[in-house]
């Protein structure tokens, strides 16, 4: 089941960073007492009494003016309703309630989503809650007293939040069908893959970037095999800044990624690999989900016998991290290798979903360490006793060893190279959790 999205909406300065920091328990946006200095990460993976959650900060206001925050304010408003499950309104007992406040407060009631409203800055509850009481004007439920510097009433906050998080029902079952998320930049051609897999114009597709209005799920059948595809391109257009426009983007991306089994990174050819290739695609691999590369408008590039290969090696460079991704060259327009998509999706799940007997782990193991000696350091060397495998989706060893501080990074990935020669693992990221445990 994934995992619910939190939203923080507010004016500049109310706090929402240092709320943001407070909830995910580490400083993570930048806090400064300028507004409109949220420029860092704006997504945070959260844990509250054992319900995992995803927080998005929407950031993103300069003020210049009164109309430009409120319309800023408007688009941040439309982008947690789009995306989140859950929407923390932050406003500011010492600011009072303001026009701002109440306009976007209308926004968000017609939304029908669920919103918290929470009043900030409350550092002493005898002191200010005759002020909160003001907050009651806006209309949408009990205001929350908090104080996000002094973390004061963050569980409270958190409780309210996560009573309107979805119960899994064990009786339900699980959706089986493959969930399969397209993700890339603006204009690399989402949209057109989509309608080419389906056959027709679903998502609406212009040379405008950023003109799919809403994460779309899309039910693509193949084989007599369903598949759902989830396209994430999400953006209103912008007149203003490139830099909106990719937050934007990373706020979709996530959200549709934390649904997804599977994630193309769409890459357009015409291009080549950008950062924002390399963020979009780390994204996904953060959260160990199967990845293909699909480099898109492949008709459009002019080729000869070593094309592939330079390509291969500048995505390879580019996105180092991804060396188990799995890359495809496409077409939307013309429609070239486009259906081998499938067959690559399904081999993606089945080795996500791969367990190893840990008998077979442990001979490679022993294999591996007699081939190349574990490190040492001032003399003690590190021991491995055994490994075995917890988890799939991504398949997850444990390590038991002597020394955790020995486990240098280096040799787990010689370690997981080596499991990699063994059983292929194509298109998955492998996740290692290194135990300690006493010599007997």
């Amino acid at each position: 089941m994934s995992k619910p999205i939190v939203a923080v909406v507010g004016r500049p300065n109310v706090g929402k960073s240092t709320l943001f920091n407070a909830i995910a328990g580490s400083n993570i946006s930048i806090v400064k007492d300028t507004p409109g200095v949220t420029r860092d990460r704006i997504y945070a993976d959260c844990t509250w009494l054992n319900t995992a959650f995803t927080l998005i900060d929407t950031g993103g206001i300069e003020p210049d003016s009164g109309d430009v925050i409120l319309s800023q304010m408007r688009s941040q408003a439309q982008i947690a309703i789009d995306t989140a499950d859950v929407i923390i309104f932050l406003t500011d007992v010492r600011q009072g309630l303001q026009d701002a406040d109440s306009k976007v407060a209308d926004m968000l009631r017609r939304s029908k989503k669920p919103v918290i409203l929470a009043v900030n800055k409350v550092d002493s509850f005898e002191k200010f809650m005759p002020d909160v009481y003001e907050f009651y004007n806006l209309g949408i439920g009990d205001p929350v007293p908090i104080s996000a510097a002094s973390r004061l009433g963050i569980g409270d906050l958190l409780e309210a939040v996560a009573a309107y998080f979805p119960q899994h029902n064990e009786e339900e079952g699980e959706d089986e069908r493959p969930r399969v998320a397209i993700v890339g930049k603006p204009n690399a051609g989402k949209s057109s893959i989509i309608n080419r897999l389906t056959g027709e114009k679903r998502v609406i597709v212009s040379d405008i970037a950023g003109t799919t209005r809403d994460a779309i799920d899309t039910v693509v059948r193949h084989n007599k095999k369903d598949y759902v595809f989830i396209d994430t391109a999400g953006l209103r257009r912008k007149s203003k800044v490139k830099e909106e426009l990719e937050r934007y983007s990373i706020i979709r991306t996530v959200t549709a990624v934390e649904r997804a089994d599977v994630v193309i990174v769409v890459i357009d050819a015409t291009e080549g690999v950008t950062e924002q290739d390399a963020k979009i695609a780390g994204i996904a691999h953060d959260r160990g989900k199967g990845i293909i590369i699909a480099v898109n408008k492949w008709d459009a590039v002019e080729k000869d016998n070593h094309t592939v290969k330079e390509f291969t090696e500048k995505i390879r460079l580019i996105l180092s991290f991804l060396p188990y991704a799995e890359i495809m060259f496409v077409s939307a327009v013309s429609g070239q290798r486009l259906f081998k998509m499938f067959d690559m999706i399904d081999m993606v799940i089945e080795n996500q979903n791969l367990r190893i007997a840990t008998g077979v782990l442990n001979e490679i193991l022993t294999e591996a360490v007699a081939l190349q000696q574990p490190p040492s350091d001032r003399g003690r060397r590190l021991k491995i006793f055994y490994m075995t495998q917890v988890a799939v989706k991504p398949p997850t060893f444990v390590l038991f060893v002597n020394d955790k501080e020995l486990m240098h990074y280096s040799y787990t990935r010689y370690i997981e190279n080596r499991i990699r020669e063994a059983f292929g693992f194509r298109g998955t990221s492998l996740k290692f959790i290194v135990r300690e445990r006493k010599e007997k």
